[in-house]
């Protein structure tokens, strides 16, 4: 299969058969220090399988909205001018593995977001992933670490509006060790997750061994 980038979705998402260039020395790892903020407690993962570390997948929307957001409609672009972001966006699904199936490595101007969640400004939240590069070359989200708090994008809706997002904090954690409930819990407020691989990349398990997250709320 050939080596792409790892996004992922705490599910670790997409496993670890990506690599970055075999010439070079992969991407520095993307890291953001924020306040820790105190998460739920989750059963320890058993031992790692060899080819990924994947958490529990986002839930189903229950399309029963809790707060005041948008309307439910489908994400067409991503827009995140600090760090050159102009993405059009696909659908992701859950696949057989449980995990989040990834976007298509051969893009790497694309994102995904879990179209069984809410949608971006639906109360709820909302995922979105994106490579951080690819065996040749940097993908969408290989700046997504720039980000800090009180920084904004905008994700353009299908049905002509534009949701603002203001980032709350932007924090990375072991793939072995992935807040589950903290990053794909259900909230009554719309947000967002900006999902990616960070760490360092491990050959011998072509995988990166952490994942970088940017918590957002509807501005």
């Amino acid at each position: 299969m050939s080596a792409v980038a790892c996004v992922v979705l705490a599910m670790s998402v997409f496993g670890g058969e990506d690599e970055p260039p075999a010439d070079a020395a992969p991407p520095a790892p993307l890291l953001v220090t924020a306040p820790a903020l105190p998460a739920p407690a989750l059963p320890a993962p058993t031992a790692p399988p060899a080819t990924s570390t994947p958490p529990t997948a986002p839930a189903r929307h229950t399309g029963q909205p809790t707060a005041k957001g948008l309307p439910r409609s489908k994400p067409v672009r991503l827009r995140i001018p600090k760090i050159a972001v102009n993405a059009p966006f696909t659908d992701l699904s859950i696949g057989a593995t449980g995990q989040l199936e990834p976007p298509p490595a051969a893009d790497i101007n694309l994102v995904g977001w879990y179209a069984q969640g809410p949608s971006p400004g639906e109360p709820g939240t909302s995922v979105i992933a994106g490579h951080v590069d690819t065996a040749t070359s940097p993908a969408v989200f290989v700046r997504l670490g720039e980000l800090k708090k009180g920084d904004t994008f905008q994700v353009e809706r299908a049905d002509g509006r534009r949701a603002s997002f203001v980032v709350d904090s932007a924090e990375t954690f072991a793939k072995n060790d992935f807040p589950d409930e903290r990053v794909y819990g259900d909230t009554a407020q719309p947000q967002v997750r900006l999902i990616t691989c960070a760490g360092d990349y491990d050959r011998k398990v072509r995988d990166y061994t952490e994942n970088l997250v940017v918590f957002a709320h509807l501005a």
